[in-house]
Order: C-alpha cells, then sequence, then structure tokens
C-alpha cells in the first residue's frame, strides 16, 4: 500500500523531486544535533532514519499511519517504532531522550501546544528539539492538509510558552530552487484565477482534499515536462540554512529544554 499523496512527497516520484529534496533537507540540517537517544515524531515512511539513526545511540520512530510502522520495523529492526496518534505521546516515558525531531508535522496538528508540551515532556534536561513547518509567507494556496500554518513570529511565541530557549531559523534555497518556486508560483496563479469566488478558503476542508490531489500532481507533472532539467538536478544540498525564518520557504524551529 502506498503512502505517497502530493502532501506525503515520493522519493520515487519524478515529479516530487524538489520537494523529496526540500524535506529531506532538514534531516541533512539536524545531523550536527544528533547524540544519545533520539526520538523522531511523525517519522512517516522513514524519510531520514537512515541518515539519523547511525549516530544515535538509540532512535525511536512514532507515526499514525499502521502499516508504514510494520514497513520500519522490518527495514529497520534496530529501531524502535510505534505506532500512535498523538498527542499524547502514549507508552513514551518523561525525561527520555536527548533530542526530539519533528519535521512537517505541527502543521497537521489540532492540539499543537500540546504537541509541543510533549515534546519537552519526553525530552531530557538540556535536550533539543528541532521542528519543521511551512512559513506561511511563501505558501502559494490553501493546504486542505494543514490545521494551519505559522509565520516565523507565530511559532517562536507558541514555542516560548514551553520551552526557555528558542531558536528561529529557515530552510531557503538557491537560485535553483527559487527558479522553481516562481516557476511554481505562477502555475498555480493561473490555476488560482478560475476561484472567482474564493472557494479554496471558504470551503471546508475536507470538501478540498481530493481537488488539491488532483490539481496538485497535475501541476508538478506540468512543471516537469515544462523544465525537465531544473526539477530532475534540484538536490537537498540547493537548499540552505538561513538566519531568517521570515523569508524562508520552511520555518527550522530548534527548542532547548
Amino acid at each position: 500500500m502506498s503512502v505517497y499523496t502530493t502532501e506525503i512527497a515520493s522519493d520515487v516520484i519524478a515529479s516530487d523531486n524538489p520537494i523529496h529534496q526540500r524535506l529531506l533537507k532538514a534531516y541533512y540540517l539536524s545531523q550536527e544535533h544528533i547524540s544519545g537517544d533520539v526520538l523522531e515524531v511523525g517519522c512517516g515512511e522513514g524519510r531520514g532514519v537512515d541518515l539519523i539513526a547511525p549516530q544515535a545511540k538509540s532512535f525511536t520512530g512514532i507515526d499514525k499511519i499502521d502499516h508504514v510502522i510494520d514497513d520500519l520495523k522490518a527495514k529497520f529492526p534496530e529501531g524502535d517504532f510505534r505506532q500512535m496518534v498523538i498527542p499524547p505521546f502514549s507508552g513514551l516515558q518523561s525525561n527520555s531522550y536527548d533530542v526530539v525531531i519533528s519535521f512537517q508535522v505541527i502543521e497537521h496538528i489540532q492540539q499543537d501546544l500540546d504537541y509541543l508540551k510533549e515534546i519537552h515532556r519526553v525530552l531530557k534536561p538540556g535536550g533539543k528539539a528541532l521542528i519543521t513547518t511551512p512559513n506561511i509567507k511563501m505558501s502559494l494556496s490553501r493546504n486542505p492538509w494543514h490545521i494551519r500554518e505559522y509565520t516565523a513570529a507565530e511559532l517562536t511565541d507558541l514555542a516560548k510558552k514551553v520551552f526557555p530557549k528558542v531558536e528561529m531559523l529557515g530552510v531557503s534555497g538557491n537560485e535553483k530552487v527559487m527558479q522553481y518556486y516562481e516557476e511554481n508560483k505562477q502555475s498555480v496563479r493561473k490555476m488560482m484565477k478560475w476561484d472567482v469566488l474564493n472557494l479554496q478558503y471558504r470551503l471546508p476542508a475536507f470538501m478540498l482534499k481530493i481537488p488539491y490531489e488532483i490539481l496538485n500532481r497535475k501541476n508538478r507533472n506540468k512543471l516537469k515536462s515544462g523544465n525537465d532539467g531544473l526539477v530532475s538536478e534540484i538536490h537537498h544540498s540547493d537548499y540552505l540554512l538561513s538566519q531568517d525564518g521570515d523569508t524562508s520557504l520552511d520555518l527550522f524551529c530548534v527548542m532547548e529544554k
């Protein structure tokens, strides 16, 4: 059973490559922080497990999708993979992990403050949490799979309610990445001009998920056919750590207990 949609980008679907590489970058950026016992909240299909687990004393991954967890247990038998719907992090002991990573998850969580409180609870004193999420200022349309999206200031303020130390960074891109972003923006604008009633913001999310998936896939395929070289060549190294989350594609928040 496939887990991939345009919301869960694939590492094998060619038109998903720019998004896959963008998501992969967070794992490369987190490597310098990885040590000891590590928890990934929302590990998905395990995009970065092979990058993170070898650096960790132990690796635990949690996700809500049953068959994904079953696949990860078979692929990475040395890891501890558990199915759960969060928050809370049921069965995980307080003060247990040196590092918690959670990439592109908080935007899906209704109780976002409780989610951060649970991350804080399971961290050891002095432990670090690293999370990423889309920067709403760079979003091109409403994503019906997201409960909400954040500005850098909004996420910083939320994190400071739980963590005493919060550093807001970002994931930006070089000229190649931003060319893809601009071509994507123009393509989305052409589609959205037909939404004269602004239904993407007026309809409930459940009514938009199937149309969003169809149009998003059509758009990615169109971008690939129009500029296959660019779409195929984008690599995680084309994404960059930025000190300015406010102007980045994704927010990269580092929190310390």
